[in-house]
């Protein structure tokens, strides 16, 4: 996977600093052993010392002890991240008691570390539920300005070279979002667009999907991706976006050409931004199925600092991927 080791690459050439929160889960362990050895990012682990060596060392991993290590419930800055929360929470009616508390949970400790500046990116989830670590960065991190809504990106990798840009598609919002407005499906397209350029590094071409291709069928569905396309357009003159378009018009040429001539998206489009979550979860799952695709994913776009769920069901190298690709957007960021 080509592409994969192009952002493995440019994370060793601009090491980032990512926290791991589960820092006593098996498998993150694991990982963070190998991203050390590879030099892919700075790795903090989130959990008790003596438990994260004594693990280290029951699994044979070499280089844990080459990762900052932080205890949640006693460390330097637990007062300073308390008082942190406690401004930041306040008026929501949290007490600093409760702060205080609060502040040895690892997915809050490792927000508010990338709050205060002292970590780039996070990934969880081997072990948290996807509400769980939203949670901690809504409240903490926040979105990034001029957006109110996460979404989540699949990267595509289709065997068939013809279809994306040389067989790589990028697919949102397949993770998060169930049923977005007008409003909220133009911040999806423009934030999948950004997504785009910064991991797969390429030019974006965006179809906003529907089961009508300009006008070939009426319904208020169908007039919020419209909408959603206009709106899209002004939020970000850059990206070049079109629909609604039908999958097919999407992406295979003759059918664009056919359906919407003149289009400079339909039968190119290498970016799909589908109207509901239900229908780009069950797509990316077929594509992943049926056509042999494999999807790296969920890519959460829209937070202000790059922080990333797993599945709980995420292997050692699924992790890995996503610390590499965590330490890109946080790269992509900066810039």
């Amino acid at each position: 996977m080509e592409l994969m080791n192009q952002i493995i690459a440019r994370a060793k050439a601009d090491m980032q600093r990512i926290v791991l929160p589960e820092g006593t889960e098996e498998r993150t362990l694991k990982a963070a052993d190998k991203l050390i050895a590879d030099k892919v990012a700075h790795i903090t682990l989130i959990g008790n010392p003596a438990e994260i060596m004594a693990l280290a060392e029951k699994h044979g991993l070499q280089n844990i002890g080459n990762a900052i290590i932080v205890d949640p419930k006693n460390h330097e800055r637990k007062e300073e991240y308390a008082n942190l929360l406690f401004e930041l929470r306040k008026k929501k009616g949290m007490t600093e008691e409760q702060a205080a508390k609060q502040v040895e949970d690892p997915l809050f400790l490792a927000a508010l570390m990338i709050k205060s500046g002292h970590a780039d990116g996070e990934v969880a989830g081997a072990q948290n539920t996807t509400g769980n670590v939203l949670r901690a960065a809504f409240q903490i991190v926040k979105t990034t300005p001029g957006v109110s809504v996460v979404s989540g990106a699949f990267l595509m990798f289709l065997p068939n070279k013809n279809y994306g840009e040389n067989g790589i598609m990028v697919f949102a919002d397949c993770a998060v979002l169930p049923n977005p407005n007008a409003e909220e499906l133009a911040q999806i397209a423009v934030s999948t667009g950004h997504t785009t350029r910064t991991l797969a590094g390429f030019e974006p071409r965006i179809a906003m999907l529907s089961f009508s291709t300009k006008g070939s069928a009426k319904h208020e569905m169908v007039d919020k991706v419209v909408e959603a396309t206009r709106i899209a357009k002004e939020m970000d003159s850059s990206l070049k976006i079109d629909g609604e378009l039908q999958a097919d018009a999407a992406i295979v040429p003759a059918v664009g050409m056919s359906k919407a001539p003149g289009s400079e998206i339909a039968g190119n489009a290498n970016v799909l931004v589908f109207p509901s979550l239900e229908t780009g979860n069950i797509t990316y799952k077929l594509v992943q199925r049926l056509a042999g695709a494999e999807a790296v994913g969920p890519i959460l776009q829209g937070i202000a600092a790059p922080i990333n769920d797993l599945s709980r069901g995420c292997s050692v190298e699924d992790i890995y991927k996503m610390v590499a690709i965590t330490a890109n957007q946080a790269i992509g960021m900066k810039k």
